[in-house]
Parts: structure tokens; C-alpha cells; sequence
């Protein structure tokens, strides 16, 4: 008998711990026929695991359309009274291997984050563990983000007015916007670097017109292996790029999947793509 409860013990705690565990996950196929190029078909397949226990939450997320699965993520959060600790405990690559702008010198991404929800017109003020402090919070439907780090200070914002989405960026002293609004039922998103995109039909059967700036040539910002100078750990140079246009078209079908097929000017290509998210 006492062989039987531990048994019916270990069975309703076993269920009690499955029944806190989230599963969801997206998987895709692309072919492109790429113009003049030779045809390419590509794969792309992601699950995501979430587990709660009380106020506490790892979230782990893995890239699997590969010989040898790799992670992608690995998270874990919790909250004690008005104090938030999240943990990364994902080292992401940051060095970028292009001329393309990115990062110049690897960084450690893994960190600690202690947030206090300090009674200050609910503002949050965070403190990682590389030494950074931020603020941020809501007052009046403006939401601002203020970060300050080795390097340069980085400041967001964003707000509704009069029907219009806007947020701009600061970051070491270069700022971005963009500005979307919906007008007689086509959504439209115009930003700092000139690129518009235009979405018109209803949820699960829709077209989308996106026009892409031209890209001028920079050179490279000399940055730090420790990220601690001027230009924090640097940018690669980046290469010029012509303008082009994309039209793309994407329906629900009935079966969970979604279909959809896009046209780029670039070059003169046409990728069909099925996808589903559970």
C-alpha cells in the first residue's frame, strides 16, 4: 500500500510538472528560383520550449533544420516581491564576417539583469552585470528607454499620436525613426533610411509592396576588443547597395500552413515559400 501512494505521489507531481511546460515551434521551406542565377530551395525549422514553475520561467529555443541541432536561446527569469533577476545564458556571436555594418570584435551576451520596479511614476531601472544601467518606463503613452554603457548611451522612444506609430532611436549620437499609420485599410511604414512598405487585404490573405533604399558605402568604426573605447566594439564597413522593390503575397490555407510568393527587383527573382507555426 505505502508503494502505491509513493507511486500515485510521483505520478501527480510528474503531471504537475508537464502540464507547466509550453512547446511551440515554426517550420519553413523556400524555393527561389533566383533570376538568371541558378535555383535554390532552403529549410528552415525552430522549437521553442518555455517552463514555469510559480514566478520563475526558462525559456530555451533551438535551430533544428540541421545535421547537428543548435541552440539558439537559453533564458530564465523570476520575480521576488518588486524585484525582476532574468539570466542569459546564451552566448550569441556578435563578430560580424561581412561588410555589412555589424559588430567588429566578439562581446559576451551572457549576463545577469537585476530590474526594481522603483515607485517613480513606474519607471524600471535595470543593472546587468557588465555594469550597464537603464531606465525605462511609460508616462502619458510615451514610452522611453534610456541605456548607459561603456562605449555610447542608447536612447528609445516611441508613442501613438493622432494615429500615427512612431519611435525613434538614439545611439551613440546617430538617431533612426520610423512612422506607421493605416490609412482607408493599407498599413503604412516609412523609417529614417527611406524605406517604405505598404500592406494591404485582411489577416491571412494579404499583399505587401516594400521599397529598399539605396545603401551608401561606410567605412569601418574602430572599435575595442573589451568594447570600452569611443565606438564601443566597432563596426565593419559597409558596402553600397542598389534600391529595389519586393512585392510579396501570403494566404492561410486551411490545412494550418501558409503559402506565399514574393517578386524581388534586386535580382529580378521570384521565392515561393510554405511555412507553418504551432
Amino acid at each position: 500500500m505505502k508503494k502505491l501512494i509513493a507511486l500515485f505521489a510521483a505520478s501527480a507531481v510528474s503531471t504537475s510538472a508537464v502540464a507547466a511546460i509550453a512547446l511551440s515551434g515554426a517550420a519553413s521551406v523556400s524555393y527561389d528560383d533566383n533570376g538568371s542565377a541558378a535555383s535554390e530551395t532552403t529549410y528552415d525549422a525552430d522549437i521553442t520550449l518555455v517552463g514555469t514553475a510559480g514566478g520563475t520561467t526558462f525559456t530555451y529555443s533551438m535551430d533544428v533544420d540541421r545535421a547537428n541541432p543548435a541552440t539558439t536561446g537559453a533564458s530564465m527569469a523570476t520575480t521576488i516581491g518588486p524585484v525582476t533577476v532574468s539570466a542569459d545564458m546564451f552566448d550569441e556571436v556578435s563578430k560580424d564576417t561581412t561588410t555589412s555594418g555589424g559588430q567588429q570584435y566578439e562581446s559576451t551576451d551572457t549576463g545577469v539583469t537585476v530590474s526594481l520596479d522603483a515607485p517613480i511614476g513606474d519607471a524600471t531601472i535595470g543593472l546587468d552585470n557588465s555594469g550597464n544601467v537603464s531606465v525605462s518606463g511609460t508616462w502619458s503613452g510615451v514610452t522611453i528607454s534610456h541605456t548607459i554603457q561603456d562605449g555610447s548611451d542608447k536612447t528609445t522612444g516611441s508613442a501613438s499620436i493622432a494615429g500615427m506609430d512612431i519611435s525613434i532611436t538614439n545611439d551613440g549620437g546617430s538617431s533612426t525613426w520610423s512612422i506607421g499609420t493605416t490609412v482607408s485599410g493599407v498599413a503604412l511604414t516609412l523609417d529614417s533610411d527611406q524605406d517604405i512598405t505598404a500592406a494591404f487585404g485582411v489577416a491571412g490573405n494579404t499583399m505587401t509592396v516594400s521599397h529598399v533604399s539605396a545603401v551608401a558605402s561606410a567605412a569601418a568604426k574602430e572599435g575595442t576588443a573589451n568594447g570600452d573605447g569611443a565606438n564601443g566594439y566597432g563596426k565593419m564597413a559597409v558596402d553600397s547597395a542598389k534600391a529595389y522593390s519586393t512585392v510579396a503575397i501570403s494566404r492561410d490555407l486551411t490545412s494550418g500552413a501558409a503559402l506565399s510568393a514574393t517578386y524581388s527587383s534586386k535580382d529580378d527573382s521570384l521565392t515561393l515559400k510554405a511555412s507553418v507555426a504551432f
